[in-house]
């Protein structure tokens, strides 16, 4: 990750341009070590991110809301009473180093004006967020609190003196000079452990500069300082995956890799630190969902092959009727302390050896094996419902399953959460203050066929009943792939026929919100709503079709809703 030295400058040069002199309105803190401000400015609102957690510490602005907890925590409560309602009055960066400080004015209690100081260290895993009082430089308290049993040489801790980290044994990149600079090697190593402040990778490219190294730099630095580079460039490897981002051009990762240019560093820093598998919030919060989802399932899968296996053993349960009716027929054959008795079958003139209870009479033998014959069919019967209701949860949790799988967006998480919690999958989370979860609103997602007409596709199965059953016209088009998890789409067609490009387009979209995201020729069905039904009692998003037809496409969405390179 380049977060380095002139990775905060620049970042600080756009919030001087964005925030200053803007009002703290509201603060949340969605997780333990993020923080969001919602800040009043002259040319409107804006929301400013900062997380330190330490694969992910950053600061840069958000154009998304992140969902907030029902109950806000400690260290937010704290920032609301000193910094909400307050004015932003300073901005700076600690010299070359990777801290952002932000000085802020507002009104104490009594209504006198006091000055506060939200400092940002990102710094990997020492990262922080700290607010101190300017005037007596103390810490009034921190994100993340470091004692002396963590820490010997710096505490943070409410009521001691805020310090700064100790400095490196290197030139800061601002007071570096061009002879020091052109006096070092061309090797990237040897620049990185010389100069402070600047990422392993952009010290590999000062080392390919050899002739103009020091024209090269300080054209760089004024340029971020001037304000005047207005482009931010993430690196992506061969599967999208974020390598790297930077407020400047990298030759050698421009090389090896995918370059996507945004016109600002914060919509490069949300899109690099999205699509980074380490820092996405998505994929963490997900990750507890599908392992008590993955659980439940092997419990079903067990179940399921217990159920075949009793059932295939009562439906071979034959012997014990031919048992009864021989012993029946040959009782008097049967003599006192036998174990066993050998008749003839009268059905196809065989030998028969019938094992015997030597407590029992002959008559009671017999009885014995009518009553486990009884039983045997009873238990086809009902182990047969048993497991058509086992099928129906594996169904079920397999779809929610395919949900998690194909989604890192958290809303969609927490809806698919208290999805889980209805159906009792889930335990309900403990609520604190008497903060009630906010009221599930679905928002399906939109695509736009060829033909002009709108596709609806549910994120979850309370989302798909939502679609199908009430949202949808009875003359729209419902398609689903074909005995595979995933979502239900509508296509508002309003009973207009849609022809065959507009099907498979749809199917496309059908397949692509699916477990079969990543396969070939995924069948798919499709039918007008009116002919989609849900039965009593069935699982969310459970339901049955007649008069059906099938199309097999590769997975796919509208070219207009991809996302482009350049944003």
């Amino acid at each position: 990750m380049a977060f380095d030295g002139i990775v905060t400058r620049a970042i600080v040069r756009e919030l001087n341009e964005k925030i200053y002199m803007g009002k703290i309105e509201k603060v949340y803190q969605p997780e333990s070590d993020e923080l969001v401000f919602n800040i009043h400015t002259k040319t409107g609102n804006c929301r400013l991110f900062a997380s330190a957690g330490s694969a992910h510490a950053r600061v840069h602005f958000i154009e998304e809301n992140p969902v907030n907890p029902p109950a806000p925590l400690a260290f937010c409560m704290l920032l609301r009473k000193h910094l909400q309602g307050g004015r932003i009055i300073g901005i700076e960066q600690k010299g070359s180093e990777r801290i952002i400080e932000i000085s802020v004015e507002t009104l104490n209690e009594l209504g006198f004006t006091v000055s506060k100081k939200l400092i940002f260290e990102i710094m990997g895993k020492h990262s922080n967020i700290i607010l101190t009082d300017i005037s007596t430089g103390k810490i009034i308290d921190s994100i993340k609190r470091v004692s002396f049993d963590v820490n010997r040489v710096r505490q943070i801790l409410p009521g001691m003196i805020y310090q700064y980290p100790p400095e490196q044994d290197k030139i800061p990149f601002g007071q570096v000079t061009g002879q020091q600079l052109d006096a070092l090697p061309a090797d990237g190593k040897t620049i990185l452990r010389s100069v402070g402040g600047i990422s392993p990778a952009f010290a590999e490219e000062l080392a390919g500069h050899v002739s103009d190294r020091s024209t090269y730099f300080f054209g760089v630095k004024n340029e971020i300082e001037g304000g005047i580079l207005g482009k931010a460039f993430v690196y992506l490897d061969e599967k999208d995956n974020p390598v790297d981002f930077y407020p400047v051009p990298l030759k050698d990762l421009e090389e090896s890799c995918r370059t996507a240019e945004f016109d600002s560093l914060s919509k490069a820093l949300e899109f690099y630190f999205g699509k980074k598998e380490s820092s996405n919030q998505g994929r963490q919060k997900s990750h507890d969902l599908i392992k008590s989802v993955g659980a439940a399932l092997d419990k079903m899968y067990l179940k399921k092959k217990r159920l075949s296996e009793d059932i295939l053993k009562a439906e071979n349960s034959e012997d014990l009727r031919l048992y009864g009716e021989l012993l029946t027929a040959n009782i008097h054959l049967v003599k006192p302390g036998m174990k066993s008795v050998d008749v003839v079958n009268y059905y196809d003139g065989s030998t028969v050896t019938i094992p015997l209870d030597v407590k029992q009479s002959p008559a009671k033998n017999a009885q014995h094996y009518f009553k486990k014959y009884g039983k045997a069919k009873t238990a086809v019967k009902e182990k047969q419902i048993q497991l058509e209701e086992n099928e129906n949860e594996i169904r079920y949790l397999e779809s929610v399953l395919s949900f998690l799988e194909n989604t890192d967006d958290v809303n969609e998480i927490e809806s698919i959460r208290n999805e889980l919690v209805e159906t009792g999958y889930v335990r309900r989370r403990r609520q604190q203050g008497g903060f009630k979860e906010k009221k599930y609103k679905p928002a399906p997602h939109r695509y736009t066929l060829s033909n002009g007409m709108t596709v609806l596709v549910g994120r979850n199965n309370k989302e798909n009943d939502y679609l199908t059953l009430k949202m949808a016209s009875n003359r729209d088009l419902w398609l689903h792939t074909k005995d595979i998890p995933g979502s239900h789409v509508i296509v508002q067609s309003g009973g207009q026929e849609l022809d065959e490009k507009a099907i498979f387009q749809a199917a496309a979209i059908a397949a692509y919100h699916s477990k079969a995201r990543t396969s070939e020729n995924v069948p798919v069905d499709y039918v007008p709503v009116k002919y989609v039904k849900k039965p009593a009692g069935a699982k969310p998003g459970m339901v049955i079709f007649t008069n059906n037809r099938t199309v097999w496409v590769n997975p796919a969405l509208p070219e207009d809703d991809k996302k482009t390179t350049v944003l």
